[in-house]
């Protein structure tokens, strides 16, 4: 059983949850919204792969991929490196806050709880075309 999709734009983080002045804590709206992108992008993609719901799953492994645009900026030397894979983005958001932002998002919709993911490899891309992240769930089978 495995589920693949992609969620369009550029890659977000998992933002810190904030406090008000009068103690209530909140998720900021940022992360809320980018966590209901997920579960849509996820839903779309399961529901055309047949696999809604990893129930009777016990091992889960995630793949996560997030593809930063280019800068206009960047030199033409550097273009040649990240063309043959010896440079990539060292930026924002963090790769442990990407996989953070998915898992979270995910848990009751893809699978009880994240605490099911034995193995995670996350990785940062520049692409030419438009920024996404591309998500991989599968089933580690024994």
């Amino acid at each position: 059983m495995q589920v693949d999709f992609t969620i369009p734009g550029p890659p977000v983080g998992k933002g810190r949850p904030r406090s008000t002045k009068t103690g209530l804590h909140y998720t900021p709206k940022e992360t809320v919204n980018y966590e209901a992108l997920v579960k849509s992008c996820y839903l779309d993609a399961a529901v055309r792969s047949g696999c809604k719901y990893f129930n009777n799953v016990e091992m889960l492994y995630i793949h996560v991929d997030a593809y930063y645009e280019t800068p206009k900026s960047m030199s033409k030397r550097d273009r040649e490196r990240v063309a043959n894979g010896m440079l990539y983005p060292v930026k924002k958001p963090d790769c442990d806050n990407i996989l953070k932002i998915v898992c979270d998002a995910l848990n009751g919709v893809a699978y009880r709880d994240d605490a099911q993911i034995c193995l995670a490899k996350v990785a940062k891309y520049y692409t030419a075309d438009d920024p996404h992240v591309y998500v991989y769930l599968g089933e580690i089978y024994t």
